[in-house]
């Protein structure tokens, strides 16, 4: 796919490669993703998913190819690029030792949004998430889906046209899994945001998303609907089939030292 013949889109992934030394993490990927669409990347450990996010999200560079977001380039128009974006990482984000008012305005200050219109996102975020209650509470205090839902207000006090979730949900028992489920739908629905998001939780991508692409050794195996992909598949697929036919012989590998690292900071902050 040619950035210049690709359709109108938020954004465009041209044959986004990354290296590390001689292991290739993220082969030749290309796909697009439409405003207000929502947006899965999915695939076992060592598959690149969080790698493409790194890259998309202007933290980690290729090493080869291209992807624009809202017509800037990732690697040319970074700092462009960070203005247009939102990003959830996987790692706990929120400092428990502020309240979650006091971390709203922290990330307000590194969005650079004037003083004047501060107050009224930062109560207009509390309320999308269900947190004007619990304001004035410390986070370290707060369950794990309500963590979750304050990281989601944070990374989008600036109204930001693409938001990236690497596993949203991740650690999340089911009650609290749904309740962000909620807020990212009522999020999408009241902005217009395209979500693009990564998880092992097959029932997440069917509900919050539009389209999804199987990943598996660092390339796409898949992409489209859920109920094209099972289509393709034959009658009575279902989406877990789906995966297993897409994945089969993936890899432990590249990204799994670095997940478990994650899992294991998240899980000592919230100790």
């Amino acid at each position: 796919m040619s950035l210049e013949n690709a359709p109108q889109e938020l954004l465009e992934v041209d044959q986004l490669t990354r290296r590390f030394g001689t292991f290739t993490a993220v082969d030749r990927v290309s796909f697009g993703v439409r405003p207000g669409e929502a947006f899965a990347l999915l695939g076992r450990n060592g598959a690149g998913k969080t790698t493409v996010i790194k890259m998309l999200t202007t933290l980690l560079p290729p090493s080869g190819g291209a992807a624009r977001i809202a017509g800037f380039d990732v690697v040319a128009d970074a700092a462009r690029v960070r203005r247009v974006v939102g990003y959830v990482p996987q790692a706990l984000s929120a400092d428990g030792d502020l309240t979650g008012y006091e971390n709203l305005h922290v990330f307000a200050q590194l969005y650079d949004i004037p003083r004047a219109e501060e107050k009224a996102l930062i109560e207009d975020a509390l309320a999308l998430m269900d947190l004007v209650e619990f304001e004035h509470k410390l986070v370290k205090t707060y369950s794990g889906g309500m963590i979750r839902r304050l990281e989601i207000a944070q990374s989008t006090l600036h109204r930001p046209q693409l938001l990236f979730l690497d596993e949203p949900t991740v650690g999340l028992d089911p009650v609290a899994r749904v309740a962000v489920w909620d807020m990212l739908e009522r999020l999408r629905s009241r902005y217009n945001s395209a979500i693009l998001l990564t998880t092992h939780y097959l029932e997440e991508a069917e509900r919050l998303c539009d389209r999804v692409a199987i990943m598996n050794r660092g390339r796409i195996a898949a992409m489209g609907t859920p109920r094209e992909l099972e289509a393709a598949l034959g009658a009575g697929a279902t989406f877990e089939d789906v995966f297993e036919q897409y994945t089969r012989g993936a890899l432990e590998g590249a990204e799994n030292y670095e997940a478990a690292s994650r899992t294991r900071s998240a899980a000592q902050g919230h100790g």
